[in-house]
């Protein structure tokens, strides 16, 4: 069954290139309605269903971030895709912190645009099968695909592991991963991945005479100072402080 898509743009050009690139890739998708701003794209809805709203930021009237969080009010649970260019980064971050589930580039590329909406219908696949998964085994699904994130972070050195990369892994959105995760483990990703560097990086102070900024590449710090800052924030010690004060424990 396709998925319905809402374009928002005011460039009529962009809207008609998008259309035309999303029909060539031929997914299950179907651009069901376009407008030109954030209000006429608001009003649309209100009346009408989409499964994905894709917008850019810059509209006039009303722009992309308002259009987001007024979807969220609306709880239709549409998802949305932000579109921006290179020096709009910090509107989307703000639009990730309000929900959205992920972001393209202008120009648009067409290969950019494929993965992007491959791993959406993706996610949609995976949120479809957990609601029609009985409740025992719905309880076993997301845990399934922590055990394959846990098996990603075991198998991958500590300086190349990423968040995107665990969510290409599992076959997920990054965002969803992200979330997953917490709600899994009580933990942030980020957080996990932080302690077990600066586990790590104990073993590496105890066990070899590398240098500082040896053992901070090693286990993924490039910037010698926040790998410091980080150690210290766990341990209660700097990484000098530690190994100097496991010697002074070595009987002479």
């Amino acid at each position: 069954m396709k998925k319905n898509i809402l374009l928002v743009d005011d460039e009529r050009w962009v809207r008609t290139a998008l259309k035309w690139t999303i029909n060539k890739l031929n997914l299950p998708l179907h651009v069901v309605h376009e407008c030109e701003n954030g209000l006429e794209a608001l009003d649309w809805i209100k009346q009408n269903d989409a499964d994905l709203v894709i917008t850019d930021i810059r509209m006039p009237i009303m722009d992309g971030l308002s259009l987001v969080k007024e979807l969220s009010h609306l709880k239709k649970n549409q998802d949305v895709i932000v579109i921006s260019v290179h020096d709009e980064f910090q509107f989307v971050q703000q639009a990730i912190r309000t929900g959205v589930t992920d972001y393209l580039l202008k120009p648009v590329e067409e290969t950019e645009l494929k993965v992007c909406l491959e791993k959406w219908l993706e996610m949609k696949s995976q949120e479809e099968t957990k609601r029609n998964t009985p409740k025992d085994e719905d309880e076993n699904l997301p845990f399934s695909t922590i055990e394959k994130v846990l098996q990603y972070i075991e198998t991958t050195p500590l300086d190349q592991i990423t968040l995107k990369d665990a969510a290409e892994f599992v076959h997920m959105n990054h965002s969803y991963l992200s979330q997953l995760f917490k709600q899994q483990l009580n933990k942030k990703f980020v957080d996990y991945i932080t302690e077990l560097r600066i586990e790590e990086s104990k073993r590496l102070l105890l066990n070899t005479s590398l240098r500082m900024s040896e053992i901070a590449e090693r286990v993924g710090y490039s910037d010698l100072a926040y790998f410091s800052n980080n150690f210290k924030r766990l341990t209660g010690f700097s990484p000098s402080e530690f190994r100097k004060s496991a010697l002074e424990k070595v009987p002479q």
